[in-house]
């Protein structure tokens, strides 16, 4: 496993100063990307980064299904053909998706060569670009093959936020609302009373954005392998990742409606108040209803095809269905054991 990432909070001007640097001189590079990061985030890169103006690049699907095995082979393949060494780099412009993939290939070739990511998609800039951990899809279940395996650094920008469609605001405030329910109380209730970043409050947006990555960094150093603290990132991801699979909805909105469900579950498990679960369903039904995503209702056989998902969730032991759960907010119990039928009523009570 490499060492920890180096997050930069100076964004591009801050990855030019670094890949200036003598540790970087004899690095040659390889940009992934996709469609959408090569029309309008590859000129921001290299206009600003003069070290990758010479880099190759290479293309990859959007979203999701660029995170196969077939896809991965045929970036290792390019990897190959350009005679690419140990001391070639990785760098993952795009999405969470992206940034999944390209630290996944860099940690299969030739043992492990060093990656980049300059995340492009708010999710991306609080989720997949920190934290080292790299997965493909295989068997089609989501992140069932990969690797812990950090990126040397993480370029924060926010100028990527300006390419976004309002969907993608919400894809990933919905991540930030959930490092900041298991951290950060203050924190959490002014991303659920300011969520919309326009003009005036767009400073403390970002503000608020640099404090989730390093609540992120620092949860991840102390526990870099998920075997503990760490643990509280998956708050409402076992039950977001069988949505996200079953009904095809972005990751971050599906972890926004599995944080409901665990919030439901917590009311009833370990007495979190029933107020904190009510302003928050509220709040998801509006942010959703604003971005034409309506909370999506789930009849007893939506959930008995999801419960399989939910089984082969990462974090299970023993054939046992384990989640995060609130005790109150900033206060995140692991390992909660959570029935099938405890599951059921939980979704069936979504729109009540």
């Amino acid at each position: 496993m490499s060492k920890n990432t180096k997050i930069l909070y100076g964004g591009l001007r801050a990855l030019q100063r670094e890949l200036s640097s003598e540790e970087w001189q004899d690095a040659k590079y390889t940009i992934l990307l996709d469609e959408n990061t090569f029309q309008y985030c590859l000129p921001l890169l290299v206009s600003n980064v003069e070290a990758l103006q010479e880099a190759e690049f290479v293309e990859v699907p959007v979203g999701e299904e660029c995170k196969s095995l077939e896809v991965a082979a045929q970036v290792w393949q390019t990897l190959l053909e350009g005679e690419a060494d140990r001391q070639h780099v990785v760098v993952n412009l795009g999405g969470g998706c992206v940034c999944d993939l390209g630290g996944f290939v860099a940690a299969g070739y030739k043992r492990g060569i060093r990656h980049i990511n300059v995340p492009t998609s708010l999710l991306a800039l609080v989720d997949a670009a920190i934290g080292g951990k790299t997965a493909i899809d295989f068997g089609g279940v989501k992140n069932s093959i990969g690797h812990f395996y950090p990126a040397t650094l993480t370029a924060i920008d926010s100028v990527f936020l300006e390419t976004l469609p309002e969907v993608e605001y919400l894809n990933g405030q919905m991540e930030m609302v959930k490092t900041a329910a298991v951290t950060d109380p203050e924190l959490y209730q002014g991303l659920i009373y300011h969520t919309t970043p326009n003009n005036s409050q767009l400073s403390t947006f970002i503000s608020q954005l640099k404090n989730i990555a390093r609540l992120k960094a620092r949860i991840v150093k102390a526990d870099p392998y998920d075997h503990s603290i760490r643990k509280i990132l998956n708050f409402g991801h076992t039950f977001g990742h069988a949505i996200e699979v079953y009904r095809g909805l972005p990751h971050g909105i599906a972890v926004g409606i599995g944080m409901q469900v665990a919030m439901y579950l917590s009311t009833k498990k370990i007495s979190l108040q029933e107020e904190v679960y009510t302003t928050y369903s509220h709040w998801l039904k509006e942010q959703l209803s604003t971005a034409y995503y309506p909370l999506p209702t789930f009849n007893l056989k939506d959930i008995e095809q999801m419960l399989p998902l939910m089984h082969q969730d990462k974090k299970n032991t023993a054939g046992l269905l384990r989640c995060v759960l609130l005790q109150e907010l900033g206060v995140p119990v692991i390992d909660i054991e959570v029935s099938d039928n405890e599951i059921r009523d939980a979704f069936l009570r979504l729109h009540i």
